[in-house]
């Protein structure tokens, strides 16, 4: 997996990332660029969910997997995720994974969490029973 692109001047990979709202940039010039329209924080996880479900599919970013809206719906109507969101620990593991500089490695660490090991689990069962 290669680095995210700025999403400010879609040219230079990006090193950083808003603290507000998580957008991938690649400089000061860049962040400045951004910052001169308010930015907004992500919604949470559950509510993207259920937000994505109303789509028909969602690229999965930097790879060529696509969720199918049947996929998304069963996350979504999954009580036993849902459950799992409600960890404010989770929570908190999720919104460092994407909020990292270097995700990938983040997401390393996290799948030696138990909770986090569980939810993927519980989410790839779901979405390819």
């Amino acid at each position: 997996m290669g680095p995210r692109q700025c999403k400010v001047c879609n040219e230079a990979p990006s090193k950083y990332k808003c603290p507000s709202c998580y957008i991938p940039y690649c400089s000061l010039g860049c962040f400045k660029k951004h910052k001169e329209l308010p930015c907004v924080k992500p919604q949470p996880l559950l509510e993207t969910i259920t937000t994505a479900v109303s789509e028909s599919h969602v690229v999965v970013e930097e790879t060529s997997e696509v969720l199918q809206k049947f996929q998304l719906e069963a996350i979504a109507s999954s009580s036993e995720i849902r459950d799992s969101l409600n960890d404010k620990a989770l929570q908190e593991l999720i919104c460092r994974i994407d909020s990292s500089s270097n995700a990938e490695d983040e997401l390393d660490k996290a799948m030696a969490e138990e909770a986090f090991r569980l939810l993927t689990e519980k989410i790839l069962s779901t979405i390819n029973p």
